[in-house]
């Protein structure tokens, strides 16, 4: 058996519908698990189940909707993917938000607390309504998507990262909660990828050209460079991997 084999898995990504979501979706299917799809917008979820199913066949993925910043979206969505699948072997905390760039004195406690809550909160609540039943199967592979914001400082998106080093905790803490019942934990924390999610910081030629010259590999990354990770990281390839991060950013925090 391939250490990578996800057949007879269920996953289940947030922020799934384009980005570093959609390219962990598609490889987490390539490598033969069922894939729940899951962002606000159902035409846009929609659109990757069919990229899904035009690959692997009808019944490989199912759309479910949830915004996360509602607690009642995300219990469905973990209740949906359970009813329609009859369980969740991965979870992939990866949705985010970050609605402003700037330094911490001038951000509105509204936009902090979205922050917070989106990035943080909402993983917390969505783990815990998946988290009981890998725990009653006695397996089971919850990944954070953070970020390498979470390991450094920043003079535009300072709340984004302080709630991107909380999920480093948050999957430390949650590892030693779930170990005994052999369930992991993990973080990855990508380095720039070139998504929408993150244009503010590479669409501009010469923050690109500076980010590129403090690079070793000289460049910002694509989606699907982050995907392998979770491959790894929801296969039997990690079994004995829990409460850490993967950092994937070119080098860029080692320069």
């Amino acid at each position: 058996m391939s250490l990578f084999d996800l057949a007879g898995k269920v996953a289940v990504i947030t922020g799934s519908s384009r980005g570093i979501g959609r390219a962990i979706a598609l490889r987490l299917a390539e490598h033969g698990a069922k894939i729940v799809i899951s962002s606000r917008k159902a035409e846009a979820c929609l659109a990757v189940v069919a990229e899904i199913e035009a690959k692997y066949g009808a019944g490989s993925a199912l759309a479910i909707p949830a915004n996360i910043s509602s607690k009642e979206d995300l219990r469905h969505l973990a209740s949906a993917a359970t009813q329609h699948f009859g369980k969740i072997d991965i979870l992939v905390c990866n949705a985010a938000s970050n609605p402003y760039y700037g330094p911490l004195g001038d951000i509105s406690d509204d936009q902090f607390r979205k922050i917070l809550d989106n990035n943080i909160i909402a993983n917390h609540w969505l783990i815990a309504f998946v988290a009981p039943q890998m725990i009653a199967r006695k397996e089971g592979s919850i990944v954070i998507v953070s970020s390498v914001g979470g390991l450094k400082a920043s003079t535009t998106i300072g709340a984004y990262n302080i709630s991107k080093a909380a999920d480093f905790q948050l999957a430390r803490n949650l590892a030693a909660e779930l170990g005994p019942h052999n369930v992991r934990v993990n973080c990855i924390a990508p380095g720039l990828i070139r998504t929408d999610f993150a244009r503010a910081l590479w669409e501009n030629p010469d923050n690109l050209k500076g980010y590129n010259a403090r690079t070793p590999l000289a460049r910002i990354g694509e989606p699907d460079e982050i995907a392998g990770a979770a491959v790894f990281l929801a296969s039997p390839a990690s079994t004995f991997m829990t409460g850490q991060a993967i950092v994937i950013d070119g080098g860029a925090t080692i320069s």
